[in-house]
């Protein structure tokens, strides 16, 4: 499997390569020290040496500029070539290795690949759910979550990394905030390792009702979406739409189920979380989250998921509507619409 592994890591390096320069100079250099710690297979306990990092960073660096302009490569697997975004034949291969694999496109269209240990595979009526374990390749960006067509894939290792790297982040900011409600109800001063396990299994369940809230909202807004997003790359409209189908997707799902769980951790961590484009276009959902808060009632969200929904479903189809006439032109159109119906 080391031999499909390198092959998949450098797709991830092609990418990189070719994208890394659409993070700002703090995001990039944050990403880089977390991706340092897994190519070197660092605990999360050992401090980071930064002339090692320095070093490192010079090194991939040069390596991005010798291969940026290198297309992506098929993978050959078994004897047999796949198309890299191929995923649901590849990981016919892969799962009798205890393997499996995707390849998709995350934020401003850049191709998102990763090779991670088969944890357990569920099939269920609307989807098929993917949970990994150690990740053997991976490019700069790592989200936990993701959903293919009808695929979810949890990557509970990039989950476990997001967790501590949140865990760190709690030192810099000593108030009162969502990020640290959230830890409080772990022990993570006495028993980090305990408490970092317990936060990720929990949390598995949150990524998860996202992604199924995806899969919902991807069978609404049809498959132009997705031509519409790669057709509005690096502007603030692209950014918008993310944001509004992840509004869809929470209201449909993943808050509904945190409520009714009523883990007050995971209500906080979501909170923790949420970007700060989404804050701004629906201002009423950490509104509401204030209110639970001091009154510790739920009342008020949940009255929230139905017209929030049916709100963004029509922002959605407002800005598919404007894509229609306006192809790659539309961002402008889509930016003055969103900014003009916040919630």
């Amino acid at each position: 499997m080391k031999t499909i592994a390198q092959q998949i890591q450098q797709n991830c390096h092609i990418s990189d390569a070719q994208y890394a320069g659409n993070y700002t100079l703090c995001i990039y250099l944050l990403k880089m020290r977390e991706f340092y710690r897994w190519e070197s297979q660092l605990p999360f306990s050992q401090k980071l040496d930064n002339n090692d990092i320095g070093d490192w960073l010079t090194q991939r660096e040069g390596l991005w500029d010798e291969i940026d302009e290198q297309p992506l490569t098929n993978l050959l697997i078994d004897n047999e070539k796949f198309n890299c975004f191929e995923s649901d034949k590849i990981n016919k291969q892969l799962e009798k290795h205890k393997l499996v694999y995707s390849g998709g496109y995350g934020l401003y269209g850049k191709p998102v690949f990763f090779l991670g240990e088969l944890l357990h595979k569920e099939a269920h009526d609307d989807y098929t759910l993917y949970i990994s374990g150690k990740e053997l390749a991976r490019d700069l960006a790592a989200p936990p979550g993701m959903a293919q067509d009808k695929t979810v894939y949890i990557r509970r290792e990039s989950l476990r990394r997001f967790i501590w790297e949140k865990f760190e982040e709690s030192h810099w900011h000593k108030q009162e905030n969502p990020l640290s409600r959230a830890l409080a109800c772990y022990d993570f001063n006495n028993q980090p390792e305990y408490a970092l396990e317990k936060m990720t299994d929990n949390e598995v369940n949150t990524v998860l009702q996202h992604e199924i809230g995806e899969i919902q909202a991807g069978k609404i807004l049809g498959d132009q979406w997705e031509e519409m997003l790669i057709n509005l790359p690096h502007s603030q409209a692209e950014i918008m739409a993310r944001a509004v189908r992840d509004n869809i997707a929470d209201m449909l799902s993943t808050l509904p189920k945190l409520l009714d769980k009523n883990e007050a951790a995971q209500i906080h961590f979501y909170f923790a979380n949420m970007s700060a484009m989404r804050k701004m276009i629906f201002p009423g959902l950490p509104d509401a989250y204030k209110s639970w808060l001091v009154k510790g009632d739920s009342k008020e969200f949940k009255n929230m998921f139905s017209v929030a929904s049916s709100h963004w479903i029509n922002m959605a189809e407002q800005m598919l509507g404007i894509y229609k006439q306006h192809g790659d032109k539309a961002h402008t159109k889509i930016e003055t619409l969103i900014n003009n119906n916040y919630l």
